[in-house]
């Protein structure tokens, strides 16, 4: 056998006694080869990197000291987004304190958001939504290392080789010498910046908006908010269409799973009777769909195809939310007009996996069954709710909890 088939040999062996002590874990004298395993995953990660012109050194010195994190797998799968109650969610996210200091953000970079502007033709209230959001208009970063972040849930194989691959992209920034290997610092997730990109949005939508010659995301305001901007253009923003806007819906309104599912004109809608709630007028073209996510007695929102490019920003429906809301607070000074019916017990995690189970058993497309009310679910509840005749509003309370769980 070759030396190197022998090193591969037995990376394998080590990697497969961490996968058997992590299914073991509950046994208290497994032997514990996480850190000996985390290691050769490193080491067999040259060549990759190697191949795409990471020089030896660069290698070395980005893994210094570099050691498996458990934390960051563990938040990984406890994300706020995805996890606490939509108006909790929002009132952390769209908090007072927040808005205000998102307006002196907005009054101290206006030169860079009328740039982005006139570039990327990206409305201002989405710049500082997404900003203010990610990292509080770039005040708090981040400070774990990107290296280490992206190791630990490579080596976890947390979302297949989505995080390796964003590891050997994190060490061709440092290759290029967009940033030491000291300052590459970021979120749990690896994400860096006052963007919060990950090393891949990096290296195809950071922009050099101050045009100093380089492009950093991580102390330029001006480079940063170019950078957002650059992004959601890329991704589809259409100008002069906002993200979405709340909605009052008429009394008597034929609610249909289609009005939430499929997009139809904001002009059908107008037609029909749904008014804007803070009075202003309707987009005078686009399309839309309905977003109800508290059931009929909570706010209800129009959402424009921009709001799916906020998505693309991050996929959590509350987080696009939460920009909408935020960047409308700071820019234009709105608020909600409906409360949220925060009073209104939520159905625990369990309850919402049995639903999800069963719905699955009928035929419905749940998506993954991890009892988290999220897009699939609340798709497929609404179909459930048409086919029974109930108003498809996609909230599942007690009453779907009850009446579900009495289908055979």
């Amino acid at each position: 056998m070759s030396g190197r088939f022998l090193r591969l040999f037995a990376i394998g062996l080590i990697l497969a006694s961490f996968a058997f002590s992590a299914d073991a874990g509950t046994r208290k004298h497994a032997p514990d080869l996480t850190g000996e395993a985390f290691r050769a995953f490193v080491v067999s990660l040259w060549p990759a990197a190697e191949a795409i012109g990471v020089a030896r050194e660069t290698f070395d010195e980005a893994f210094k000291g570099v050691t498996f994190d458990r934390t960051v797998v563990a938040m990984a799968k406890n994300q706020p987004e995805f996890s606490l109650p939509i108006w909790r969610y929002l009132e952390l996210s769209v908090s007072p304190t927040r808005v205000e200091r998102g307006r002196q953000a907005a009054a101290g970079a206006k030169l860079w958001l009328d740039k982005a502007q006139a570039t990327y033709e990206v409305d201002s209230d989405a710049i500082m939504g997404i900003w203010g959001i990610e990292t509080e208009f770039g005040a708090f970063r981040g400070e774990r290392s990107t290296i280490r972040s992206l190791a630990s849930l490579a080596f976890a194989r947390f979302r297949d080789d989505y995080f390796r691959e964003e590891l050997l992209v994190a060490l061709e920034i440092l290759q290029a010498g967009y940033v030491a290997p000291e300052a590459l610092k970021g979120s749990w997730a690896g994400a860096m910046g006052q963007t919060q990109f990950m090393p891949s949005s990096f290296m195809t939508y950071a922009v050099d908006f101050e045009g100093n010659g380089r492009r950093d995301i991580w102390k330029s305001e001006g480079d940063s908010i170019g950078s957002i901007a650059c992004y959601l253009a890329a991704h589809g923003w259409t100008p002069g269409l906002p993200w979405g806007f709340e909605v009052l819906l008429p009394e008597g309104f034929a609610l249909s799973d289609a009005d939430s599912s499929k997009p139809a004109s904001i002009r059908s809608f107008q037609d029909r009777g749904v008014q804007r709630a803070d009075k202003r007028p309707f987009p005078t073209t686009g399309e839309a769909r309905l977003l109800i996510l508290a059931g009929l007695s909570g706010p209800i929102f129009l959402v424009t195809r921009n709001f799916d490019v906020v998505k693309s920003y991050n996929p959590s429906t509350s987080y696009a939310l939460a920009v909408g809301l935020l960047g409308d607070a700071i820019v234009n000074h709105s608020e909600l007009a409906t409360r949220w019916p925060s009073k209104s017990p939520l159905l625990p995690a369990a309850q919402v996996k049995r639903l999800q189970t069963k719905l699955k058993d009928l035929g419905y497309d749940v998506g993954e069954i991890d009892g988290k009310a999220g897009d699939a679910f609340r798709s497929a509840v609404r179909a459930y709710q048409e086919k029974s005749g109930l108003p498809p509003d996609g909230y599942a309370d007690a009453m779907v909890f009850r009446r579900l769980s009495a289908e055979r």
